[in-house]
């Protein structure tokens, strides 16, 4: 299984759930949603939600999202990139993503 992941507001995925979907933000603004891959995780984390609260881990299944999924240039790397809404059935696990005291995310020992 290959897994990427997406960080996104705990009230976010609250909605999803219930709507059966996930769409984020960015989905309406540029035409996708934001992936990291493992290595890429944490650093992603500090650079965009930096001392933010409130945070998820979405652990996806790529072989199980419905959408078109691109690996797209961005920061000298390949980020993945879903072109649609996010299946919920694709998300096998998460955690609340919390920073430390210093308002800095680590990885988690499960990943």
């Amino acid at each position: 299984m290959n897994t990427i992941h997406h960080i996104t507001q705990r009230v976010e995925w609250e909605n999803a759930k219930l709507a059966g979907h996930y769409r984020a933000d960015s989905l309406n603004s540029e035409g996708f949603i934001h992936c990291s891959t493992r290595s890429q995780l944490i650093r992603t984390a500090n650079k965009f939600f930096k001392n933010q609260t409130g945070l998820m881990l979405l652990y996806i299944d790529e072989s199980k999202v419905k959408a078109e999924i691109k690996y797209e240039s961005a920061d000298n790397d390949l980020f993945p990139h879903i072109y649609g809404e996010l299946n919920v059935d694709a998300v096998y696990h998460l955690i609340d993503f919390e920073a430390d005291a210093e308002g800095l995310f680590n990885l988690p020992g499960d990943i």
